[in-house]
C-alpha cells in the first residue's frame, strides 16, 4: 500500500461536474484533472483495491501511482456541464503549467511578449523555464499570441513602429539603431522620459486590447491629417508609411484566416514501456500537405488523446472542420462540443478505417509508419522483430531465459538469464539448486519449481519496482532486478512451454511466454498448434539462440561448479 498523504474518506467531495487541482507540500499545484464526477474520479486515485486489477491493463498506472505519493492537497472547481471542465481544464493549465500535465513542446504556436520594468522599458520576447516562471528581466507578460497574430505582433515591426529601444544598457553614445531611426536614442536625451513612457503606454494598450492595433490606426490617421493641415508634410509621410505598413500585414493575417485548413490528420501510437503517447499531425491545405507537428506526452491521470486534442487546439489559431485520426479519443462528443464552441464552427472527429477512401487512408499509414519508426528508435532492432513474428502488445525490452541442467538426479540445477533491450543483464541472471528431485529425470517439474521460484515473491505492485525504460542505465539495475519480464523463453518444446504455462497462470501471472526447440530451431507458443519458423538472418532468431545459448553456459557452470565441490 503506498503512503498517502491525505485522507480522502475525510474530504467532503461533491458528485458534480468540474475540476481538481492536486498540489505537492509546498502548495504548488502538480496536476489538473477533469471529471464528470468529482467524487468518484478522486477516489478512484486512491482505491487500494482496484490496484491488483490495474496492473496488467492500465499502463498509466505506475506513473499515476508516483504522483499521488506527492499530492498533499486536493482543490476542486465545480462546472454546469462537462464542456464547461474540459475548458476550464485547458485554460488552468496554460496558466499554472503544472508538471504532470500535458505540455505540448512545440512552443511555435504561441508567444508571449514582455515590457521590461526600466527608466526606458524595451519589448522582449518573454520564455518560461519548465517550472512554468518567465525568464530574464522583471517586467508585464502580454499573450499568449498564437503564430497568425504574431505575424502582425512581430516584435521587430512593433520596436520600429514605437521606436523602442534594443540595448540591453544605455550607452553614452547613439548607435546604429538611431540613424537607420529604428530607435530615439534616449540614450542621448533625443526623446525626454516622459514622451518614451508615453509609446510604451500605447503599446501596452495595442497589445493588451483586442482591437488595439486597429484603434492605434485610427489614431495614427487622425494625427496624420493634423500634420497634413499644418505643413508638417514630412512627419505625416512618416505617419501615412507607417500606417501602410501596419495595414498590410492586417491585410495579409485576414487572408491567411480565410483559407483556413480545411483537414487535419492526428495519429497517436502508445508506447507502453516507457508510458508515453507520441503524435504525428499533417496539415493539409486544398489537398496539398502544408505542415507537420511532433508532440509526446507522459500517460500520467487522466492524460489522454482527448486532453492532448483540446490543450492542441487552444493555442491553434485555426480548428478545422474535420479532424481525421487512427483512435477516437475518450469523451469524443464532449471534444467536439468543445472545439465548436472555441471555432463557433461544427467539428467532426473521424476515425479512420479500412472503408475510409484511399488516399485519406493512404495518409494516415503514411502517418503511422512513421510514428513507428519514432517509437522504435530507442530499442533494439532484433526485439522489434520478435515483437512483429510474435504479435506481442508490447517491446519485449526485457526478456527472461530459462534452462535446466542434469547430471544424474544428484546434480539437478535450474538457470534464467535476462536480457534488457536485446543485451545480457549479469545482474538478472539466477541460478537455482533443484530442490524436489523426482525418482527419475523429469525436465517438466524442474521448469516448474524454477518458474515458480523466480517469480513467487513478486510484489503486485512497488512504485520503486518501476522502470524509466528512456534511460535504462546502471540507475535502474535494482530496478530491472525486481521487474517482471516483458517476454519468458523455455529452452524445450512443448512440454516445457506447457509446464511454464500452468505455473504463470496458478500465480496469476499474464507473461507473453514461448520454448525454443534446439533441433529445428522451433518456437512453440500459446496461439499456435504449430511451430513458428523464423529465417536464420532474421536478428529475431539471433536473439532467441543467444538467449538460449547463454542460459545453458549459465546453468552448465553451475553444475560443473557443484560437482567440483563434491569430489574435494
Amino acid at each position: 500500500m503506498c503512503p498517502f498523504n491525505i485522507n480522502i474518506d475525510q474530504k467532503k467531495i461533491p458528485s458534480n461536474p468540474g475540476i481538481y487541482l492536486m498540489k505537492d507540500k509546498t502548495g504548488k499545484i502538480i496536476y489538473i484533472g477533469k471529471a464528470k464526477n468529482l467524487k468518484n474520479r478522486i477516489k478512484s486515485y486512491y482505491n487500494v483495491n482496484s490496484k491488483i486489477n490495474l496492473k496488467y491493463k492500465d499502463k498509466n498506472f505506475w506513473k499515476t501511482q508516483l504522483l499521488i505519493n506527492k499530492v498533499n492537497d486536493i482543490e476542486y472547481i465545480l462546472t454546469d456541464n462537462e464542456i464547461e471542465a474540459f475548458l476550464l481544464e485547458s485554460n488552468l493549465i496554460k496558466r499554472y503549467r503544472p508538471i504532470y500535465n500535458i505540455e505540448l513542446k512545440d512552443q511555435q504556436r504561441y508567444t508571449y511578449l514582455k515590457i521590461t520594468d526600466e527608466k526606458y522599458p524595451r519589448l522582449l520576447v518573454a520564455r518560461r523555464n519548465r517550472n512554468g516562471d518567465f525568464q530574464g528581466p522583471n517586467g508585464d507578460i502580454f499573450g499568449p499570441f498564437v503564430y497568425g497574430s504574431s505575424r502582425f505582433l512581430s516584435i521587430g515591426m512593433l520596436r520600429k513602429i514605437f521606436k523602442i529601444r534594443i540595448c540591453d544598457r544605455l550607452p553614452t553614445k547613439p548607435c546604429l539603431e538611431y540613424f537607420i531611426h529604428n530607435c530615439d536614442a534616449p540614450c542621448i536625451k533625443k526623446i525626454n522620459e516622459e514622451e518614451y513612457l508615453k509609446k510604451v503606454q500605447t503599446l501596452k494598450e495595442i497589445l493588451s486590447k483586442k482591437n488595439g492595433l486597429e484603434t492605434f490606426i485610427s489614431n495614427l490617421k487622425i494625427e496624420m491629417n493634423a500634420e497634413s493641415k499644418k505643413q508638417n508634410y514630412e512627419r505625416a509621410k512618416e505617419i501615412r508609411d507607417t500606417v501602410k505598413t501596419i495595414e498590410s500585414l492586417l491585410f495579409n493575417q485576414k487572408m491567411d484566416l480565410n483559407n483556413s485548413t480545411n483537414e487535419e490528420y492526428i495519429g497517436t501510437k502508445t508506447d507502453t514501456l516507457s508510458g508515453v503517447s507520441h503524435i504525428l499531425i499533417l496539415k493539409r491545405d486544398k489537398g496539398v500537405i502544408s505542415d507537420q507537428r511532433k508532440y509526446d506526452y507522459e500517460l500520467v491521470g487522466d492524460n489522454n488523446f482527448s486532453t492532448f486534442l483540446l490543450q492542441y487546439y487552444t493555442t491553434s489559431p485555426q480548428i478545422p472542420h474535420e479532424i481525421y485520426v487512427n483512435e477516437l479519443p475518450p469523451s469524443k462528443k464532449i471534444l467536439e462540443l468543445s472545439l465548436k464552441k472555441l471555432s463557433s464552427h461544427n467539428v467532426k472527429i473521424i476515425k479512420v478505417t479500412d472503408s475510409t477512401n484511399n488516399e485519406k487512408k493512404g495518409l494516415m499509414n503514411l502517418i503511422l509508419k512513421n510514428l513507428s519508426i519514432q517509437v522504435e528508435k530507442k530499442y533494439n532492432r532484433s526485439i522489434i522483430e520478435l515483437k512483429d513474428i510474435l504479435n506481442l502488445q508490447e517491446f519485449p525490452f526485457i526478456i527472461d531465459c530459462f534452462d535446466v541442467s542434469n547430471f544424474g538426479l544428484s546434480y539437478a540445477v535450474g538457470a534464467c538469464v535476462r536480457f534488457v533491450n536485446g543485451y545480457p543483464h549479469k545482474s538478472g541472471y539466477r541460478k537455482f539448486k533443484i530442490r524436489l528431485l523426482q525418482s527419475k529425470q523429469d525436465d517438466y517439474s524442474m521448469i516448474k519449481e524454477i518458474v515458480l521460484r523466480k517469480y513467487s515473491s513478486h510484489k503486485i505492485y512497488d512504485e520503486n519496482d518501476k522502470i524509466n525504460y528512456n534511460n535504462s542505465n546502471s540507475t535502474n539495475d535494482n530496478k530491472i532486478d525486481k521487474s517482471l519480464p516483458n517476454l519468458i523463453v523455455i529452452d524445450g518444446g512443448k512440454g516445457q512451454l506447457s509446464s511454464a504455462q500452468i505455473v504463470l497462470k496458478k500465480m496469476g501471472l499474464n507473461i507473453p511466454l514461448i520454448s525454443l526447440a534446439k533441433e529445428n530451431e522451433d518456437i512453440y507458443t500459446n496461439f499456435s498448434s504449430e511451430p513458428l519458423q523464423i529465417s536464420k538472418k532474421n536478428p529475431a532468431l539471433h536473439l532467441l539462440q543467444f538467449l538460449r545459448d547463454e542460459a545453458h553456459r549459465f546453468g552448465l557452470a553451475y553444475n560443473i561448479k557443484l560437482r567440483a565441490i563434491n569430489l574435494k
